[in-house]
């Protein structure tokens, strides 16, 4: 009687294949979990491009046409103290949407609403967290002086693990001159004698002069009060 030989894996092989699984299972988790935070931080980052766009817009029209109303935030006049007044007024002069605003300033963790009530022109109700610090950026600050900032960032400050959004894997700065980085952790504060750089590399808050002894830590008092 002939035998043949089984084609069944053996435990042993069973257990070596397992193993080898697990194995590429350790590397490749953190890798797709970096590239979704990564895409994730992407999106953001098109979300504080197409804010800056309309902060941009209005302060630019408002120096064309002489008009008060319309500037930079630092420049309002009553001062503005909240985000929510800054974007009703970007609101009220047809800048954004109330819809953009919801999806603008939210993010993975962060939920932000945004309604407007029935005047003319509408007065816009902002709800939950903001995803972005705006900071108080007037028309005399530098082009490298930074409007827009994800809201687990304080300036020179180390990222916090369970701030939101991102936590501590990175942070994203929108700058007055139209440029925006999307930056690591180890980047996230000034080392000793070298404030220029960093100013350079992530920008300056409103009012700090260049160079040398011109990193402020902290944004409270330049930031628009956070939902």
């Amino acid at each position: 009687m002939n035998k043949h030989p089984s084609s069944a894996f053996t435990l042993i092989e069973m257990l070596v294949v397992i193993s080898i699984i697990a194995v590429l299972a350790a590397f490749a988790v953190p890798a797709l979990t970096n590239a979704l935070t990564r895409g994730q931080m992407t999106g953001t980052l098109n979300n504080t491009r197409q804010f800056y766009l309309a902060a941009q817009q209005m302060a630019l029209d408002g120096a064309t046409n002489s008009d008060a109303n319309l500037s930079w935030p630092g420049d309002a006049n009553p001062a503005l103290t909240t985000l929510q007044e800054y974007c009703t007024k970007l609101v009220q002069n047809d800048y954004l949407k109330v819809g953009d605003l919801q999806k603008l300033l939210s993010a993975p963790g962060v939920n932000c609403t945004a309604t407007a009530d029935a005047a003319t022109p509408p007065n816009v109700t902002l709800g939950g967290k903001s995803a972005l610090k705006i900071y108080k950026v007037k028309e005399t600050d530098s082009s490298n002086t930074i409007l827009a900032v994800t809201a687990n960032y304080t300036y020179d400050s180390d990222l916090v693990s369970t701030a939101s959004p991102f936590g501590d894997k990175g942070f994203i700065v929108q700058r007055k001159g139209g440029d925006a980085s999307m930056l690591r952790k180890n980047q996230a504060k000034a080392a000793a004698g070298a404030e220029a750089n960093f100013q350079s590399l992530v920008g300056k808050r409103p009012g700090d002069p260049d160079g040398s002894g011109g990193v402020s830590t902290g944004d409270t008092t330049v930031a628009l009060t956070n939902p």
